[in-house]
């Protein structure tokens, strides 16, 4: 079984951390079920295992929290659906690789069901949306945002953290870093791109989408 849970309001960090360290360590122990957890946290940066203290260009705009998962600086804040996937990784082959196609796999679903084509880049994580509306990059190319970010951790072959999805953040907060060290491209939502999508339309595509990439009996 796969639990389900949506926090109302904006949560805060720290508290999340605390939870998801938690209920990893009880679903490695067999004690609790597997758990997606949707929240929303009020604005603010984390930094990755990878992080590079150069593409924190605004130290001083939103509080910063140094976190264990995989990747460099991301932005959380309202209007962005941040999705915990406390998984058994161990129980669902052991291949940290395939998971996070997984992961990525699941984004790209839940997106193709706003007719939102979301792509991965080879040396670019997360999820990404192609903008013809927007001019040609300086080589000639059409331009990309990404919409939804990916980093996870692994203990004892459980994980935690995970994805965020783009919904309808003020966009500019992004600005104080340099997303996941990319440079040179762009960040989108989902009511950026046109869509009047709430939180809770978002949620519902994530629920229905889920048993379609990662089957909970496997």
């Amino acid at each position: 079984m796969v639990e389900w849970i949506i926090s109302d309001g904006l949560t805060d960090f720290r508290t999340a951390e605390a939870w998801m360290e938690e209920r990893a360590t009880q679903i490695a122990a067999d004690t609790a079920d597997e758990c997606i957890w949707l929240v929303e946290h009020p604005a603010l940066y984390t930094a990755g295992t990878s992080a590079k203290i150069d593409d924190l260009t605004d130290p001083d705009r939103f509080p910063v929290y140094d976190t264990r998962r995989g990747g460099q600086y991301t932005y959380h804040g309202p209007g962005q659906r941040v999705v915990y996937v406390m998984l058994d990784v161990g129980k669902r082959g052991r291949d940290v690789r395939r998971f996070v196609q997984d992961l990525e796999a699941w984004v790209i679903a839940t997106l193709d069901s706003f007719n939102v084509t979301g792509e991965i880049r080879e040396g670019r994580v997360g999820v990404w949306v192609e903008r013809p509306d927007k001019p040609l990059t300086a080589i000639g190319n059409t331009a990309e945002d990404k919409i939804a970010a990916i980093g996870i951790r692994l203990r004892k072959w459980i994980s935690f953290h995970g994805i965020s999805i783009n919904v309808d953040p003020d966009l500019s907060h992004f600005d104080g870093i340099v997303p996941c060290g990319i440079s040179g491209h762009g960040v989108t939502s989902l009511v950026d791109l046109g869509l009047p999508v709430t939180m809770d339309t978002l949620d519902v595509a994530l629920r229905a989408t889920f048993d379609k990439i990662f089957d909970p009996q496997r």
